[in-house]
């Protein structure tokens, strides 16, 4: 057979067997997606009849009227599988059906909530697309033949038949006229033409092929080279522009003109709470009607500012932009952590005030009695003295405050070296020996097994034992006993100070390491603290990699610990 012969064959065969699968995969797609539409139009009906089941509704009835208004069956079934409202079997042929607990779409609401069967109907004989969902009374059912969806699949494959008989009896006139002067060049171009198409950007033709044939192979030679090129860059400026949108803190959020969010970044993602795949509809987007405005200003093409929102308790900037396509990108900044500062900041300086104030008051008072003279010598001298107690409090609190910022701000790094912890918490108990004594209660010293040695700066561990035992003198009646103690922790060393003061109530035990926490305030100002020494010992030990902890029973005592890491953890 002839080249020519072999081409016409061949193209009525390549055009035959495309018109054969077009047809088959159109009706088999078509009766797919027309099959999705009927179950989630019948999802929708099914879910809006179940709003209206409730216990005063006779259930026959409401099938009955609903499956007039919607026109299809209407199925009622209680949670055994009875049958008690049908909108196509009434009275007696109703209690004449079978046990609907077998049916596998009911099984499967039952078990899902919602669930779907294309199955042929016993009861009314023919093929039906079955829609049910678990409601609080038992599964509401809709049902409608497929025998519609099966005339509208075969009117389209005709139609899909009668274009390809078109398409086939063109594509046999051109191959007619030009097939005497198609040659291998043809073929080959075909190929790599299929080859690009199927994503395959390393195929390309021969460019020795003469005349138009030539041209074409150059032309497609070009078109390959370039779209490799823009393909290339395309997916270059894509991956970029991900990797971009990915590293920002800032939550972004791309909704097109359909108020489907098509692209959100993991901050996005963690901010408002979007565990979805893209595309999902805008609707999932949190229940803010800040965020909902908005979105719906933003669509409509109107200006918005930035403002601000809560979305599960968190504070955040919101900014809306519309697009020129219609669509909108939503950009969401967390406020939370600004605004924790803030509050930080205003109990930092009101805490500051409130501490300096009582000192200052004194100081000043005594002063303008002192200045004012016909003060007797005696009580001038306790006026002095007062005056020199109180700045020396407010000494302290600026040296405690100069401390917290040092290691707050990272100015003071750990040194850590190995400590003998004994040495340590005798020296610091002999320095509060004085103290105790004059508050009457008994300071000693306990050093665990396994415990003499901690790997820690020598200072901070000293300044850890010294507040944590100021602090229980500071609460700690007479007769009582305060005992500086270490012992061995996993992967590490705790020390601490335990005693038989008067405790701290559980509502406190979260907050006394904050500054200027106190859980009995006016006791502490009495004895002169400043509230500040909790809040160092846990930067302190923070400082090292480790951990700070108290236990507290009221009216039996403390033990507030703090535990370093050995020196291979």
């Amino acid at each position: 057979m002839k080249l020519a012969h072999r081409l016409l064959a061949g193209a009525v065969l390549v055009v035959t067997v495309l018109i054969v699968l077009l047809v088959v995969l159109s009706g088999v797609r078509l009766r797919r997606q027309l099959e999705e539409l009927e179950i989630a139009h019948l999802t929708r009906e099914a879910r809006l009849i179940s709003r209206e089941w409730t216990p005063t509704v006779d259930p026959d009835a409401l099938a009955a009227s609903a499956g007039a208004a919607i026109g299809h069956r209407v199925t009622l079934i209680d949670h055994d599988g009875r049958v008690i409202g049908d909108s196509e079997f009434r009275g007696e042929s109703r209690t004449r059906l079978e046990n609907h607990s077998t049916r596998p779409e009911v099984i499967t609401a039952l078990r899902d909530s919602v669930g779907t069967a294309d199955r042929t109907s016993p009861s009314a004989g023919d093929n039906e697309l079955y829609v049910a969902i678990k409601s609080q009374y038992g599964v509401t059912r809709v049902s409608v033949s497929t025998a519609s969806l099966d005339a509208i699949v075969a009117r389209g494959q005709r139609d899909v038949l009668l274009s390809g008989f078109v398409a086939l009896v063109a594509a046999l006139i051109l191959a007619a006229a030009f097939s005497r002067a198609v040659s291998n060049p043809v073929v080959e171009l075909r190929d790599v033409a299929q080859a690009l198409a199927a994503g395959d950007l390393s195929r390309r033709p021969a460019l020795s092929a003469p005349g138009e044939v030539g041209d074409l192979a150059s032309a497609v030679h070009r078109m390959a080279e370039q779209l490799t090129s823009r393909l290339k860059a395309l997916e270059d400026d894509d991956m970029h522009m991900i990797a971009v949108i990915e590293s920002l803190q800032e939550g972004v959020i791309a909704v097109d003109a359909r108020r489907q969010i098509v692209r959100v970044n993991e901050s996005g993602r963690r901010m408002l709470r979007l565990p979805d795949e893209v595309p999902f509809s805008a609707d999932r987007l949190p229940r803010d009607r800040t965020l909902r405005e908005a979105l719906s200003a933003a669509l409509a093409g109107e200006a918005t500012e930035p403002t601000e929102i809560t979305v599960d308790g968190q504070s955040m900037m919101l900014t809306a932009r519309a697009l020129g396509d219609g669509g909108v990108v939503l950009a969401v900044f967390d406020l939370t952590a600004s605004r924790r500062v803030e509050a930080v900041r205003r109990d930092f300086v009101a805490n500051v005030s409130h501490e300096l104030k009582t000192p200052l008051t004194v100081i000043l008072g005594f002063a303008e009695t002192l200045a004012a003279g016909d003060v007797p010598p005696e009580q001038g001298i306790r006026f002095i003295e007062a005056i020199q107690s109180n700045a020396q409090r407010m000494q302290q609190i600026v040296d405690d405050l100069l401390d917290l910022s040092r290691i707050e701000s990272g100015g003071w790094v750990p040194n850590p070296v190995r400590v003998d912890l004994r040495a340590v918490a005798s020296e610091v108990a002999a320095g509060r020996l004085r103290a105790a004594l004059e508050k009457g209660v008994r300071l000693g010293v306990e050093i665990g097994e396994g415990a003499e040695c901690a790997y820690a700066d020598p200072t901070a561990l000293r300044q850890v034992y010294a507040n944590l035992a100021e602090n229980a003198i500071r609460y700690t009646n007479a007769g009582g006993t305060i005992i500086l103690f270490s012992e061995r922790a996993d992967r590490g060393t705790t020390i601490g100070v335990r005693d038989t003061g008067v405790g701290i109530a559980p509502e406190h035990l979260s907050r006394i390491f904050e500054r200027f926490y106190r859980a009995d305030s006016g006791r502490a100002r009495d004895s002169g603290g400043t509230g500040l020494g909790l809040a160092i010992v846990r930067h302190l030990v923070e400082a090292h990699r480790g951990r700070v902890g108290v236990e507290s029973v009221v009216g039996t005592g403390s033990s507030v610990r703090a535990t370093f890491p050995d020196e291979s953890s």
